[in-house]
């Protein structure tokens, strides 16, 4: 199965946010590069929250580009199978932490927003990830910091797309 595929599938299962759901698959059956940060239209991109082993925590990235404190994520490349993978791929390379899991039930939440060009529109696919008791994380090339914020200390650093995905991930927790 393709990841085009795969995403056409894990949207359609996803019974939250109708409105944008439907915005999602609607793009992606109007733009079969859809997947691709090459499609200027805009594109899907797969992001985690990671979530610290007592829940009690996030670890967030500062994003060298965009100067925010994000969660980790970022645009599917070929070798992804899916989704979710790509989430997890993301999650991996820029936490540094080993042995990230998803959380069941795909995804915890979607969110549309405008990146600077070339970009110009991300359609977010956002899971959240689970980190291993004996987590470490290792400032990636893309980040300017990491650091573990408290749930109730997130409204303060990140922007609001943040604090919902925090949300949403607590409610699936």
């Amino acid at each position: 199965m393709s990841l085009y595929d795969d995403a056409v599938l894990v949207l359609k299962a996803y019974e939250d946010q109708e409105e944008l759901r439907q915005a999602y698959l609607d793009h992606l059956a109007e733009h079969p590069d859809g997947m691709w940060k090459a499609c200027h239209a805009g594109h899907l991109t797969a992001s985690a929250l990671v979530v610290d082993p007592v829940r009690e925590r996030v670890l967030l990235t500062l994003h060298r580009k965009l100067r925010m404190w994000l969660q980790m994520g970022g645009h599917c490349e070929p070798g992804d199978t899916s989704l979710p993978a790509a989430a997890l791929r993301e999650a991996t390379e820029e936490s540094g932490i080993a042995g990230l899991t998803l959380l069941p039930g795909g995804p915890v939440r979607l969110d549309r927003h405008p990146i600077p060009p070339p970009c110009h529109v991300h359609l977010d696919v956002q899971y959240a990830v689970s980190a291993p008791p004996d987590a470490v994380q290792q400032i990636s090339d893309e980040s300017l910091d990491l650091r573990w914020f408290g749930y109730d200390e997130v409204a303060g650093v990140a922007d609001e797309s943040v604090v919902r995905l925090l949300e949403a991930a607590r409610a699936r927790l």
